[in-house]
């Protein structure tokens, strides 16, 4: 849409309070994370919810649920997934807490990290293990993994996401890039969801 502007786009390993002070620095002009309803924020912050990210079940072809054609969150009751890595303390790991507690789901984060391609790896090799991915994530694979991509639907565990910014910052980049944010926001429209309670965040920063 705009392909004349240039964009810096890094990795930033922190926590939603980390990356609100790297924006307030100005270290960087945007960042994309979940903001808990009670996050405070600096004066010269703002944050607006721009992607609801519903998730898919990734399981290898040995997995008693790689046949289903949808889940429901019910339904992964008893089953182990495996998100290793993820720090306590963070809005991820607050947020699958709060998922497993509402449908008694076992979530796994002990384990190295090596990357996605060992995680494939495992899961693909593994009868019993799956993991949560967002539907919108793009991952690669050999073929031979044969890894099935399952929607969880009834309801669609949704992860919110917002942008955030300094509301002085003069980048004409970032007035664009929020404007097609929003612009491409995806609705739910009539399925039904669920969201965490602290992810209710009403309002969307100017």
């Amino acid at each position: 849409m705009h392909p004349q502007i240039e964009l810096d786009v890094v990795t930033l390993v922190a926590d939603v309070d980390a990356a609100i002070a790297a924006i307030d620095a100005g270290t960087i002009d945007a960042t994309f994370h979940a903001v808990p309803a009670r996050q405070r924020l600096p004066d010269a912050i703002r944050a607006a919810h721009v992607i609801d990210e519903p998730h898919q079940l990734l399981v290898g072809p040995r997995h008693a649920l790689a046949s289903a054609h949808a889940v429901t969150p019910t339904q992964l009751a008893g089953y182990r997934i495996w998100m290793p890595g993820m720090a306590r303390g963070t809005e991820w790991a607050d947020y699958y807490d709060e998922l497993a507690a509402a449908f008694g789901l076992t979530i796994d984060v002990i384990g190295p990290v090596f990357g996605y391609e060992a995680l494939l790896a495992e899961i693909a090799g593994s009868a019993e293990l799956a993991t949560l991915v967002g539907q919108r994530s793009r991952y690669l694979w050999p073929d031979s993994y044969d890894l099935r991509r399952i929607p969880v639907r009834d309801p669609a565990p949704v992860y919110p996401m917002s942008v955030i910014w300094r509301a002085d910052n003069p980048h004409p980049a970032v007035s664009k890039l929020r404007g097609y944010l929003q612009s491409r926001r995806a609705e739910a429209g009539d399925a039904e969801v669920w969201m965490p309670k602290w992810g209710q965040r009403s309002g969307s920063g100017s």
